[in-house]
């Protein structure tokens, strides 16, 4: 098995709903505090600051966007919003009324492309605030996590469906059925193979799909593990976090999996992204950012 090294760093208090992080335009970690309405940075090393966004609003996604800011859904609130590395915050609401926006990421157009739960809706919205809507064939298909593939269209998880989805650049949708049953899928990322890689929370199961829609699944040692975010680590494997089973895996290529257990019992970890720094981090549900070093992989900041 390789080896790991990973060490908590507070950055909140365990209330504050420490949720999705992403690697920042400035070389610094961004994080989301879904409980408190507020957006976090913080440069591996140094102290964290949070920015207050709005108390009831549910930040819970954040990416780099094409522009040099950060953008971030806001479940509850309903809107899309943007903070630049200052702290400046914009916020732009939903056309969908109560659309709850989730997941986010930039798309190969220049815009961010979100998903909206409660409406069964892929959004996208330009840089300076216009957005547009395409609905789903599905209803009640609760579309979850969202990634630029590497077709020049954009896929998502269908939680609810369960089902994988792809909304090219004119809108065009196309389903595909899981081959598990009631899978529920939720992270996705493009993977370094040229296919699409997703987790499937209720199974217990990582997914990999090409472009042509082929679906393979590996099953995790523990199946209850409650899979919740996959990304693309910097040594061409992938990671993901095991809400349920406090732990973080990582997955090769071909379908190897290891899984490591993180240091605090009954952390949580929800969002995970390669870090500035070389490693991956992971968010804590404690209000804690864990680092997650591979044997190898350098500690520079």
């Amino acid at each position: 098995m390789t080896s790991v090294l990973i060490e908590e760093h507070p950055v909140t208090d365990a209330g504050s709903g420490l949720y999705g992080v992403t690697t920042g335009p400035d070389d610094a970690l961004w994080f989301t505090l879904a409980h408190n309405g507020r957006v976090g940075r913080m440069v591996p090393g140094a102290p964290p600051t949070t920015y207050l966004v709005d108390p009831a609003g549910q930040p819970t996604i954040i990416v780099a966007g094409p522009d040099g800011a950060l953008w971030f859904t806001e479940s509850r609130a309903h809107r899309i919003s943007r903070i630049t590395t200052d702290g400046d915050t914009t916020r732009f609401p939903v056309p969908s009324r109560g659309g709850g926006p989730y997941g986010i990421a930039p798309g190969p157009d220049g815009a961010l492309w979100f998903t909206e739960m409660n409406a069964d809706r892929i959004g996208r919205i330009t840089t300076d605030g216009a957005a547009s809507e395409f609905p789903l064939p599905v209803t009640g298909a609760y579309p979850s996590a969202i990634t630029a593939g590497p077709d020049g269209a954009m896929w998502f998880t269908m939680n609810q469906a369960n089902a994988i989805g792809r909304i090219d650049m004119a809108g065009t949708v196309t389903v595909h059925p899981l081959p598990t049953d009631a899978a529920a899928p939720v992270g996705i990322t493009a993977g370094p193979d040229g296919a699409v890689w997703f987790v499937e929370i209720a199974a217990g199961q990582i997914g990999r799909i090409t472009p042509d829609g082929t679906i393979d699944e590996f099953a995790l040692p523990d199946r209850a593990a409650r899979p919740h975010a996959v990304t693309t680590g910097g040594g061409g494997d992938l990671w993901f976090t095991e809400w349920a089973g406090n732990r973080v895996g990582s997955i090769t290529t071909d379908g190897t999996i290891e899984v490591h257990d993180l240091p605090t019992p009954r952390s949580e970890p929800h969002g995970i992204a390669l870090g500035p720094d070389g490693a991956l981090w992971t968010a804590l549900e404690n209000g804690t950012l864990a680092r997650i070093s591979p044997a190898g992989r350098s500690r520079a900041v």
